[in-house]
C-alpha cells in the first residue's frame, strides 16, 4: 500500500468518524435544522474522501481509466469492494443535490437517508478498502 492511499485511507476514515459524530447528534430528539446541515456538510467531504479513496485503490491494482465518481462506483462494484451499486449512485445523486440547491424538505430526505443507509455503505467500502 503507497503512501498517497494510506494518506486518503487515514483522511476518510476520520471524516467518517466526525461523520458518525454528527449523525448521532441528529439523532437526539431535539436537533436542530443546523445539526442536519452539519450532517450533510460532512456527508459531503466524507463521500467525496470515500469516491477519490477507492479511485487511488484501483489505481494501485492496476485499474487506472476510471475518473469520475460514477466509474469509480461502478468498477468499485465490479471488483466487489461495494456491493449496493444502486445506493451508491443514489449517494452520487443526493451529494450532487446537496451542492447545488437547498429545499428543507430535500435536506431531511438526504440527512435520513445518511442516518439510516449510507453510514454503513461507507464503513462496508472502508473495511475492503484498509
Amino acid at each position: 500500500m503507497n503512501n498517497r492511499l494510506i494518506t486518503k485511507l487515514t483522511n476518510f476514515q476520520d471524516a467518517l468518524q466526525r461523520l458518525k459524530e454528527a449523525v448521532n447528534e441528529f439523532n437526539q430528539p431535539d436537533a436542530s435544522d443546523v445539526i442536519r446541515d452539519g450532517v450533510i456538510q460532512r456527508f459531503e467531504f466524507t463521500y467525496e474522501l470515500a469516491w477519490k479513496t477507492t479511485k487511488i485503490y484501483l489505481e494501485d491494482s492496476g485499474i487506472v481509466d476510471v475518473n469520475s465518481p460514477k466509474a469509480v462506483i461502478r468498477e468499485a462494484y465490479s471488483q466487489k469492494l461495494i456491493t449496493n451499486e444502486k445506493t451508491w449512485l443514489l449517494m452520487l445523486n443526493d451529494r450532487n443535490m446537496t451542492s447545488h440547491m437547498y429545499k428543507k424538505e430535500m435536506a431531511e430526505d438526504i440527512a435520513e437517508r445518511i442516518s439510516n443507509l449510507y453510514i454503513d455503505e461507507f464503513e462496508s467500502l472502508l473495511q475492503k478498502l484498509q
